[in-house]
């Protein structure tokens, strides 16, 4: 499990994923997204400007993201 740091109240999945090396671009991401290929907490989610904070755990065909706040690191 790949642990990304935040350090704001949350940031938006789309983001997430680019943050986390998962896409480079935007439109990479939200096709991701919208095609039904992410989970959020184990259940799927096609909303891009989902608010993901910290302890949430983002899924992938790949690999799983748990997000962790800067201060937990």
């Amino acid at each position: 499990m790949k642990k990304v740091s935040i350090h704001t109240e949350y940031i938006k999945l789309d983001q997430l994923l680019k943050f986390a090396g998962v896409c480079a671009i935007g439109s990479e991401a939200k096709a991701l997204i919208l095609d039904g290929n992410i989970s959020v907490n184990g259940e799927v989610c096609l909303m891009r400007g989902k608010k993901i904070r910290a302890g949430d755990i983002v899924g992938t065909a790949d690999e799983t993201i748990e997000v962790v706040s800067e201060e937990n690191g």
